[in-house]
């Protein structure tokens, strides 16, 4: 699997038209903005973490798309409750966030589960030292992929935006 960063979502933004992809990220407008907002907010601070880098890519299996992922890199993790909430499950290594989407026609060929693998061996995240992944508690497809590519589910009990996060590392 190769992955390249994404410059142009035409060529996967059909992806967002799926019912279930529409569901769960709100359609196209969401690669947009995932591509529009990568370097938005570097240097500041999400949600108790400070933002180092962010990245997206495509990942592809010859010539051909199959899965998008990427996400943020921050200085360090915590664990978010809302606005006012304390912090909790500080870690101070360099983590990664990561979202990603299997091209719909693709579900269940392992190509969610390669694309994290790709990325976590990638070279520009070689200083992350865990990476997370917040999947909605009934994306059980998503939950499998992530288990299948080595990730552990942190709390059994979700958090206050019903996310279940999986950690690696």
């Amino acid at each position: 699997m190769r992955l390249e960063p994404l410059t142009d979502p035409a060529a996967i933004e059909h992806w967002f038209d799926d019912p279930e992809v529409r569901h769960r990220l709100g359609g196209r407008p969401w690669i947009h903005r995932a591509l529009a907002l990568r370097d938005a907010g570097i240097g500041e601070e999400f949600r108790g973490r400070l933002v180092v880098r962010s990245h997206g890519w495509v990942a592809y299996l010859g010539s051909e798309p199959v899965a998008y992922i990427g996400g943020d890199v921050y200085d360090r993790w915590v664990r978010y409750h809302g606005e006012g909430e304390p912090l909790t499950d500080a870690d101070p290594r360099t983590a990664m966030g990561l979202a990603y989407v299997v091209d719909p026609a693709r579900w269940g060929q392992g190509h969610g589960r390669a694309a994290l693998a790709a990325v976590m061996a990638h070279p520009e995240v070689a200083d992350v030292a865990i990476f997370f992944c917040g999947i909605d508690t009934d994306n059980h497809a998503s939950r499998r992929c992530a288990e299948a590519a080595g990730f552990r589910l942190v709390d059994p009990a979700p958090d206050f935006e019903d996310m279940l996060f999986y950690r690696r590392g």
